[in-house]
């Protein structure tokens, strides 16, 4: 997945002559061809294209009523909703999510994934349990591959709740929130032009330099990357463009609905260069009246998807942005007395498209959607999975703030099926 890929001429394996030269120049002074390509590895890949979208369904949703039914299974166990036939043969969801069926072919559902029993996102996020204080995915991400343009490589729309905290890889590496004041804060302010924007950035410059000399644990040098990236967001429009989604086109905003406009400011975002957008919608914590929840909930999940799903395929992105959408853990097998489903680990799913093998079911749970069959999947699968879409190995490590070596996962198998 790692490439030497530059703008100038390429070779037949796909390194530039620049790059190939380069790269014989290191050699003789001692570095060969695979040490090289080791520390480009760890390093990013700050010109590749490719980006994610991941979708968090907070609380933890349903395996059961969703995309792991049992319509075989006891009535206390199959609950009230149907699954449908998708366009791909076997492959069965939701009754509620008609419009997925139409797409199956380019979605996988992976099932019987295991979590942690903990209502937070940092698994997802991370791959570690609560308990264990990683950095973000696209904390990660942003800081391997870096600022490839105006905008943020990290975008969150989930108000940068505790679990996409940067950790050691710096406060430069937080995620921008477009709300609120985040996204007003991207205006110049009233009488200061561009020019003078650039003259107070080089002032902002020479004060930083006197601020790390007296900077002990570099804590200042993240912050101090951050202002200049906020700089460089507010000096260019493209990056309030990316967030206003009055830009698009009528027939656009209805594909997406007016429920669903984190999905399209999604796609705009990585459209416009952004590396790792994360976004929740709904409430799904249905301990009570798990099924009035769904009938409300599934079919704007299910208009999102299909929308920014078809609309990335149409915009020639279908390969370059890679979705997934999970949640924490799955639901209770059987119903309890509230027709609710309580907090389930051991069993759960996530929903991926784009830029992998679709039309699948990866991993497979028992007749009562218990447990997994077979060897379970993680979501240090799943993220794994996904490092390796955007380039990045997920054998790395990052140095902590002490210089420990930390592995980006401790598990860092991928799901070979999406190869």
């Amino acid at each position: 997945m790692i490439t030497l890929m530059g703008r100038s001429q390429l070779c037949g394996d796909g390194v530039s002559r620049r790059d190939f030269l380069r790269l014989g120049a290191l050699a003789v002074g001692g570095l060969t061809l695979a040490d090289v390509l080791r520390l480009q590895a760890q390093a990013g890949s700050p010109g590749a294209p490719k980006s994610v979208i991941m979708i968090y369904l907070p609380g933890g949703p349903t395996h059961l009523d969703t995309y792991d039914l049992k319509p075989g299974a006891p009535a206390e166990i199959r609950g009230e909703l149907n699954p449908i036939q998708t366009n791909v043969p076997g492959m069965e969801i939701c009754e509620l999510m008609p419009k997925q069926a139409t797409i199956a072919d380019k979605l996988t559902v992976v099932r019987g994934l295991v979590t942690v029993n903990e209502h937070s996102a940092h698994m997802v996020m991370t791959g570690f349990s609560d308990k264990i204080k990683r950095p973000a995915f696209g904390s990660v991400v942003s800081y391997l591959r870096g600022k490839g343009s105006s905008l943020p490589p990290y975008v969150s729309m989930m108000n940068n709740m505790r679990s996409e905290n940067p950790e050691y890889t710096g406060s430069a590496h937080k995620p921008f929130s477009p709300s609120g004041q985040g996204l007003d804060n991207l205006s110049l302010v009233s009488g200061v032009s561009t020019s003078r924007l650039s003259e107070r950035k080089q002032l902002l410059a020479s004060l930083d330099t006197i601020r790390r000399d007296m900077d002990v644990d570099g804590s200042l040098k993240g912050i101090d990357s951050y202002n200049a990236r906020a700089l460089d967001m507010i000096a260019s429009t493209k990056a309030r463009d990316a967030f206003d989604v009055s830009n698009e086109s009528k027939t656009t905003r209805e594909l997406y609905g007016s429920d669903n406009e984190g999905f399209l400011k999604a796609r705009r975002l990585v459209e416009a260069g952004v590396s790792v957008v994360t976004l929740s919608t709904g409430s799904w914590d249905t301990h009570g009246q798990n099924f009035m929840s769904m009938r409300k909930q599934l079919p704007r999940i299910d208009r999102g998807i299909h929308a920014l799903v078809t609309d990335l395929h149409a915009r020639g992105m279908g390969n370059d942005v890679a979705v997934v959408m999970w949640g924490e853990f799955g639901r209770t097998p059987r119903i309890n007395k509230n027709a609710g489903r309580d907090h389930w680990p051991s069993s759960g799913f996530a929903l991926l498209a784009g830029g992998m093998t679709g039309g699948q079911v990866i991993g497979e749970s028992d007749a009562h959607g218990d447990r997994p069959k077979g060897a379970p999947v993680t979501p240090s699968n799943v993220l794994a999975t996904l490092y390796r879409h955007l380039g990045i190995d997920p054998a790395l490590v990052i140095h902590d703030t002490s210089g420990r070596p930390m592995y980006l996962l401790d598990e860092r198998r991928t799901l070979q099926e999406l190869a």
